[in-house]
């Protein structure tokens, strides 16, 4: 069995919320559970006594609870939770009310601002009442043009006090990628800034706040506070309410709309890179317990820490890191652009805030690494108990940077989810060692499987992502999508009555879970199935290069396997540079990974939450139109992949 990087001692196992859960459930149920595996199959064999366990742990603030936990529990989907529970998720993440601080907002023009529990209770109920008075009712939709500040999470809570429907982007999408949005939700009030500054660069948003407003049909109130300037004229957006203004009224309380447990809370939106976004609707009491769960249990987290995650409002972990509250914490909020003004930035905000957890993508624990910075060293981290990464898989040479230049004693929780679910399949484990390349565990509550093409169990060998039982955080459905059938070709077309969640993953010796890539971008030379991860992991080793794409070319009456790389300024892609590549990737792959073709760009098109986009490469390589490139940080990228004359022959 492969050594740990790190392991727990038993005094820390003993002090974690997630022991003390398995200590109540031997005493209450007379279970036997040695360790997480016995503790994960509990949960999933037992899923009514297991989440009711939560809810009473949690102390989930709720009108009524009622009595079954699980209804129709064969139905996937179909299965309802809680079916008679009443409550408002805002009531549960404004339950604490002293003066401890609630927010810090850091941006990268080095402003600090900061909003305690008591603080943040009295800016939500003004904006309750002023949206209550503007005529918001539960079930309606309330946007969000906005960048990660105190104000999102002001207009979040106030929108779900009422059992309205929040929805988010980050100020950096387009007019099209808005309206292709917020367009499909008819919004009845957008909320948003004046601008926002990315990379240096102050950006000014107003002009097409204003095309925004007149688009969206059906929107009766625009709400704009101050971010890029501290009073910025309003005259150029017919309408426009400044935000003080909004909030001016004596409100000091609020009133707290009990909903449903599966009423709507969220509308998310997929990448949309080969289409029309899906308006992916979440529950409140699924996302409250799910993310209670993976706050508490999986992360340990607690009111004594300070929570951090490196991400913009249009991408889930915003809403992940805003649960957080549920649990008492002080969140850290940044926006901006994670190497402005330079690139230690985010490492000092951790260092002068104290974060106890740090959240962040495994793009910029990489891109930390290939700019030599060693956080360890340079910053006094001592508060630091746990690493999170997400977005793409973390690569082995990550796990090893991690403990060796930012801290040797933490927990490094390689995660895994998505905006399908707003939360996780796989997670951090605060009582399990962390083992090299691994995600540590398949959440609890979780049936998560990994199938092969006929539906088989796979341990050791790579297949289908899988959930096998109804879980809380499961979608109610898509937006517009009557019948049902959309969700259903999404997530239940592959095997019936399973979540086919579309990576291409494996369970390892050590009950870990590896991602490697994307189902639908996996390359399938001679007919073997190859992850793209597998072949990044390789690549981004090579001094010099900064990161890399890979697609599957259709080539006589086989795929070839073609690779993109970015290299660091200055670098050319010789036949030296190329040769080592694919060295590289031979010796620790096979050669079937081994690329026939690798090229050089100078820029990889990615989404606006910065995922890499195979699929629109490959289509641009072969001549097939990329159907919303809206959906696209840069979309100029993909010109550099057109018509190249090395993929001709």
């Amino acid at each position: 069995m492969t050594a740990p990087l790190w392991q727990p001692s038993p005094e820390t196992i003993a002090a974690t919320q997630m022991a003390s859960l398995m200590r109540r459930i031997e005493a209450e149920h007379g279970a036997q559970l040695h360790d997480y595996a016995d503790l994960h199959a509990w949960s999933v064999d037992n899923p009514e006594r297991f989440w009711s366990l939560l809810w009473d742990d949690f102390e989930i603030v709720a009108e009524q609870r009622g009595g079954p936990v699980l209804e129709a529990p064969d139905a996937m989907p179909g299965a309802r939770w809680f079916p008679e529970a009443r409550l408002n998720f805002a009531a549960n993440l404004l339950r604490r009310r002293d003066a401890a601080p609630a927010l810090i907002a850091h941006d990268e023009r080095g402003r600090r601002r900061e909003l305690s529990h008591a603080e943040l209770y009295r800016r939500v109920a003004r904006l309750s009442r002023a949206l209550r008075d503007d005529g918001v009712e539960a079930g309606d939709r309330v946007a969000g043009f906005v960048p990660n500040s105190e104000h999102a999470v002001i207009a979040m809570l106030a929108t779900a006090s009422l059992g309205a429907v929040w929805s988010s982007c980050s100020p950096d999408f387009g007019f099209q990628g808005v309206l292709d949005r917020f367009g499909q939700i008819t919004p009845k009030v957008l909320i948003a800034a004046d601008g926002y500054t990315w990379n240096g660069k102050p950006i000014d948003t107003r002009s097409r706040l204003a095309e925004i407003a007149r688009a969206l049909d059906g929107l009766e109130t625009l709400v704009v506070f101050p971010f890029l300037d501290d009073a910025p004229s309003l005259d150029e957006i017919p309408g426009a309410v400044a935000w003080d203004d909004y909030l001016d009224n004596p409100a000091e309380d609020i009133d707290f709309r009990p909903q449903p447990f599966d009423h709507p809370l969220y509308i998310l939106y997929s990448s949309g890179t080969t289409g029309t976004p899906k308006c992916i609707v979440h529950s409140a009491g699924g996302t409250l317990l799910q993310h209670l769960k993976e706050h508490r249990l999986h992360t340990d987290l607690s009111a004594v820490d300070t929570l951090f995650y490196y991400t913009t409002c249009g991408w889930m972990m915003w809403n992940w890191l805003v649960s957080g509250l549920a649990s008492g914490a002080t969140l850290v909020l940044f926006d901006g652009a994670a190497f402005a003004p330079d690139s230690s930035v985010l490492w000092r905000i951790a260092e002068r805030e104290g974060i106890t957890v740090f959240g962040t993508s495994a793009r910029y624990l990489a891109a930390c690494e290939k700019e030599g910075l060693v956080p360890g060293r340079d910053h006094d981290l001592t508060p630091l108990r746990a690493v999170l990464s997400t977005g793409s898989a973390l690569s082995h040479e990550s796990f090893d940077y991690v403990y060796r230049d930012i801290k040797d004693d933490l927990l490094l929780a390689s995660i895994s989810g998505g905006t399908d679910i707003v939360s996780c399949f796989a997670l951090g484990c605060p009582i399990r060692p962390v083992y090299r390349g691994q995600l540590q565990c398949r959440g609890l509550g979780m049936a998560v499987d990994v199938f092969d093409d006929d539906g088989r169990p796979l341990r050791g060998e790579k297949g289908e992502l899988v959930c096998t039982r109804p879980f809380p955080s499961m979608p109610i459905g898509f937006w517009n999508d009557p019948d049902s059938e959309r969700y259903h070709d999404a997530y239940f077309a592959t095997f019936p009555g399973i979540w086919a969640h579309g990576d291409y993953a494996e369970i390892t010796p050590e009950d870990g879970l590896i991602i490697h890539g994307r189902s639908d971008a996996v390359l399938n030379p001679g007919g073997v199935r190859i992850g793209t991860a597998e072949i990044y992991r390789q690549v981004e080793k090579v001094e010099g290069v900064l990161e890399s794409l890979c697609i599957g070319q259709e080539w006589g009456d086989d795929v070839r396997v073609v690779l993109f790389v970015r290299l660091k300024d200055g670098r050319v892609l010789d036949d030296a540079l190329r040769d080592e590549i694919k060295a590289t990737i031979r010796a620790n792959t096979t050669p079937r990974h081994v690329p026939a073709r690798i090229l050089q760009v100078k820029d990889l098109p990615r989404t606006l939450s910065g995922k890499l986009v195979e699929l629109a490469v490959r289509n641009v390589v072969h001549g097939q139109p990329v159907k919303n490139r809206e959906a696209l940080a840069n979309p100029e990228a993909l010109s550099l992949f057109e018509d190249l004359p090395e993929l001709r022959d």
